[in-house]
C-alpha cells in the first residue's frame, strides 16, 4: 500500500489546545509518527504530563524557557533556546515554561502518531501551571 503525498502550509494548519494546556498547530503525519508545533505564551507554565504510548523529539524554534523531565531515577531541568533538540521518552514526566518576553515555540515529532483522548495523564511537576490542561473529550 502506498501513502499519498501530503502538503500543508503552516498558516492553514488546524489549531488546538494540547493536553498540557499549550497551543498546538497540527501539522502532518505518517504511519510512524506526526509533527506539530507547540507554543506557550511569554511567562506561561504548562501542566505537567506523561504519555501512555507515545514519545517525542522536540526542536526549539523561538523564545526561551525550561523543560523539566523525570524518568526515574533521573530528573533534570533543561534550558530551552532556539536550536536545542531533546527527547521525551515513553513514560517520562515533563513540564515546560516560557521565560522572557516572547512565546516559546517548539516543533515536536510524536512517535507513533498521537492517538487522541486519554493519551496524556496529568502528573505533579515542579512548577505551578498557569494554563489549565485540556479537558478530555468524550
Amino acid at each position: 500500500m502506498t501513502t499519498p503525498f501530503a502538503t500543508l502550509d503552516r498558516a492553514h494548519a488546524p489549531q488546538a489546545v494540547a493536553p498540557d494546556g499549550s497551543g498546538v498547530r497540527l501539522l502532518l503525519g505518517l504511519a510512524g509518527g506526526g509533527l506539530a508545533e507547540f507554543e506557550l505564551a511569554a511567562g506561561e507554565v504548562s501542566t505537567a504530563v506523561t504519555h501512555r504510548t507515545v514519545e517525542e523529539i522536540w526542536y526549539v524554534l523561538r523564545g526561551r524557557g525550561e523543560l523539566w523531565r523525570r524518568q526515574n531515577p533521573r530528573e533534570e531541568v533543561v534550558a530551552l533556546r532556539p536550536g536545542v533538540c531533546l527527547t521525551v521518552p515513553l513514560g517520562a514526566h515533563f513540564q515546560f515554561r516560557a521565560l522572557g518576553d516572547e512565546p516559546l515555540t517548539v516543533l515536536g515529532a510524536t512517535m507513533p502518531p498521537w492517538p487522541g483522548t486519554g493519551e496524556a495523564i496529568v502528573v505533579t511537576g515542579p512548577w505551578t501551571p498557569t494554563v489549565p490542561p485540556r479537558a478530555p473529550t468524550p
